[in-house]
């Protein structure tokens, strides 16, 4: 009697395997998102310059408004009202034209507060305004 086989037969392969292809792509997604966020997140910047830079803002003409995270508006540690500091603004810019704001937001207040005090700066047209943040606490 004759036995049949395979061992002898000849077939061609007319599907590609996949899974080491899968393997590798994989590999290569793990290894991408294990490295970028390493990547540095700077970039190079060419800061231009200027003939009035050493013309900086007079410490005395600084003016600071504090927002805490109860929406309580402070001006130079003087608790006022959001309708009342444009009126004290204009005081302020009365005696000294050149003023500068510093806002200092509490990192949990809402952000139409901090809105709201950049309009009341921006309708008494002062262009000199800053933001005070702090930097991120290593872990």
């Amino acid at each position: 009697m004759r036995r049949y086989s395979d061992k002898n037969s000849f077939n061609t392969l007319s599907e590609i395997n996949i899974t080491p292809m899968l393997d590798l792509c994989f590999v290569l997604l793990v290894i991408f998102m294990v490295t970028t966020p390493l990547l540095e997140n700077s970039i190079d910047l060419v800061v231009p310059t200027s003939a009035t830079a050493s013309k900086a803002v007079e410490p005395g003409q600084v003016q600071t408004i504090s927002i805490d995270k109860n929406n309580l508006l402070k001006l130079n540690n003087t608790p006022v009202g959001i309708d009342e500091i444009g009126g004290a603004l204009r005081e302020i810019m009365a005696e000294k034209p050149n003023i500068a704001v510093v806002v200092r937001p509490h990192k949990e207040l809402p952000v139409q507060s901090f809105v709201d005090v950049m309009d009341v700066l921006q309708k008494l047209k002062i262009s000199k305004v800053g933001v005070v943040t702090q930097p991120v606490a290593p872990r």
